[in-house]
């Protein structure tokens, strides 16, 4: 079974994400700057994602399919220091999906949402997802 997730949005893109030139839908260097956070250990601004290193660390024994991790610059903006003053964020990396949806344990839908396997799901419940929509994927 695979699961169609929608999770929080805490910020959105940096000024230092870099798009490729070549394909302007792919990210060189991806900069996520807080607006806000509620908690959840996976995050995005679409249709990138962010997890936490924590999260990462938990997800590894598993060996799943479709994504891969990377550097990821954190920020905070304004909004996100006026309002959170002491709130210290954790280490996140870049979950960089490239599986196919439905049949990888991490996958882009058509619509460019995050699909994931039950397997996967059953690790990203290990975190903090308090704030993400999970339905059943219908393709």
């Amino acid at each position: 079974m695979y699961y169609q997730l929608e999770p929080e949005v805490a910020g959105g893109w940096g000024p230092a994400t870099v798009r490729d030139r070549v394909n302007p839908n792919h990210l060189l260097v991806f900069e996520y700057r807080f607006d806000g956070w509620l908690g959840d250990e996976l995050l995005t601004s679409h249709p990138y994602f962010i997890i936490t290193e924590q999260l990462s660390l938990l997800m590894e024994p598993a060996k799943l399919s479709g994504y891969d991790l990377a550097e990821v610059i954190i920020s905070k903006s304004e909004i996100f220091e006026d309002l959170y003053l002491f709130r210290i964020l954790p280490a996140f990396v870049w979950l960089k999906v490239d599986g196919h949806a439905g049949r990888d344990d991490f996958g882009i839908s058509s619509s460019k949402t995050l699909i994931v396997s039950g397997r996967a799901l059953s690790r990203l419940q290990l975190a903090s997802l308090q704030h993400c929509i999970i339905n059943v994927y219908q393709e």
